[in-house]
């Protein structure tokens, strides 16, 4: 098969490293790439929002299989674009893509379908968001909308937090018009995890589930980023829990698009609280997360190719997942400033001395290299160490001895990723 990849960051190069070991693969390409998935998968330079040349591009090459990795593509519409112009692309249409796109549609199809998730208002008028807060008190949780890179939800703790993130999103547009309405919503008490299922329009295959840390600090301190590492499996969420929730979120969502005339077919990602009253829906996503899926797919024991194919056709009622025993840890490597203002341009060193540790794997997914070949910092999140092993504390040890070989002054990781499980 001949397969496009869209994306340039660390789940782009995990996708691309996982395709790349797929027997039935005769060429891969990633638009636009990064020097780390350039090791494994032709990079062309093209944008992940520049669809009339996404789609020549698969035209000219006869590309079997669009792999779309960033939910910017996806809710823009790229599966369509792929469609129209009659090419396969693995990610649900832009009507589907919603889930990810608008939290307002996602809590009325929740609501549609029976879906556990939190109590819910949304608020176009800003006078109208500031009265339920003094009404309802803290602590809530204050959501812009529409997409903002992970970054428009706020969990208020005390009524001044929760009209400044109002203030925020709804006057001086932090997130631009996906501020434009919000939802404010119950804050649930619990644990969070995250959930994966392939989807195929009626199916809904088991695709592993994670557990990441959010914010920037260790301890879970400092402000919320778009995720400074990950691991699976998840000791809290044990199989029994798992199945559950696909059977009473994943597969109602599913059926619920299905009734809408929108089938969702692609990768569905649901954040979930577990809740003392089992687990409740935080968000849905259309894609893999980031670094979860960095995580997750060096534990899977199956092809991934044709698993993506079989949910493309449609045939994935009759297809089976299946998983290495082990546990896995991504780690992720930041840029100095990262959340706020990451400091761009910093060489790195040491890549293959920490990539030679025994069951490690570097994804690039922030990086660029400049005209003699030296890696350099080009985001905030820039390197996901990520490691193997019987349990997670093999794999924690194994990632931190890749990330102490890593010469790179001017970046930082968290110490304490898999705390929760480690720390009993």
């Amino acid at each position: 098969m001949r397969v496009l990849v869209i994306g340039s960051g660390g789940r782009e190069h995990a996708l691309c490293w996982a395709i790349a070991a797929s027997p039935i693969l005769t060429r891969l390409w990633c638009a636009p790439g990064n020097p780390g998935i350039a090791q494994v998968a032709e990079c062309v330079p093209i944008g992940v929002l520049d669809f009339p040349a996404l789609v020549a591009f698969a035209q000219d090459n006869e590309i079997d299989l669009v792999v779309p990795g960033p939910e910017a593509s996806l809710v823009g519409g790229i599966a369509d674009a792929m469609e129209a112009a009659s090419i396969p692309c693995i990610g649900p249409s832009r009507a589907a893509a919603q889930l990810e796109g608008s939290k307002v549609f996602t809590k009325e199809l929740c609501d549609a379908a029976g879906i556990p998730t939190a109590q819910w208002e949304r608020f176009d008028d800003i006078g109208a968001a500031r009265e339920f807060v003094r009404r309802r008190g803290t602590p809530l949780v204050v959501k812009a909308d529409g997409l903002a890179a992970g970054k428009g939800v706020v969990v208020a703790a005390s009524e001044d937090e929760a009209l400044a993130a109002i203030e925020a999103m709804m006057a001086a547009r932090a997130f631009g018009d996906a501020g434009a309405s919000v939802v404010i919503e119950e804050c649930l008490i619990g644990e969070e995890v995250s959930l994966f299922a392939l989807c195929d329009g009626e199916t809904a295959r088991f695709l592993g589930a994670a557990q990441d840390h959010k914010r920037v600090g260790e301890g879970e301190t400092g402000p919320n980023t778009g995720g400074m590492g990950a691991y699976s499996p998840t000791p809290s969420f044990p199989p029994a829990l798992q199945e559950a929730a696909m059977d009473g979120i994943m597969r109602p969502a599913l059926a619920e698009m299905a009734r809408r005339g929108m089938p969702f077919r692609g990768i569905l990602y649901a954040g979930l609280m577990l809740t003392a009253e089992g687990a409740k829906l935080i968000e849905f996503n259309v894609r893999f997360g980031d670094p979860e899926c960095q995580a997750l797919l060096p534990r899977m024991m199956s092809d991934l190719l044709p698993a993506l194919q079989a949910a493309y056709d449609g045939e994935l009622k009759n297809f089976d997942l299946r998983w290495h025993d082990i546990a896995s840890i991504a780690v992720v490597l930041a840029a100095r400033g990262y959340p706020q203002e990451p400091e761009p341009g910093s060489e790195i060193r040491g890549l293959d001395r920490a990539a030679a540790v025994p069951n490690v794997q570097i994804f690039h997914a922030g990086t660029d290299a400049d005209a003699g070949g030296r890696i350099r910092a080009a985001g905030g999140r820039v390197l996901n160490v990520c490691a193997t092993g019987a349990d997670l504390r093999a794999a924690r040890d194994a990632a931190y001895a890749a990330i102490r070989l890593i010469e790179w002054p001017e970046g930082f990781c968290r110490h304490d990723i898999g705390w929760r499980v480690l720390a009993h």
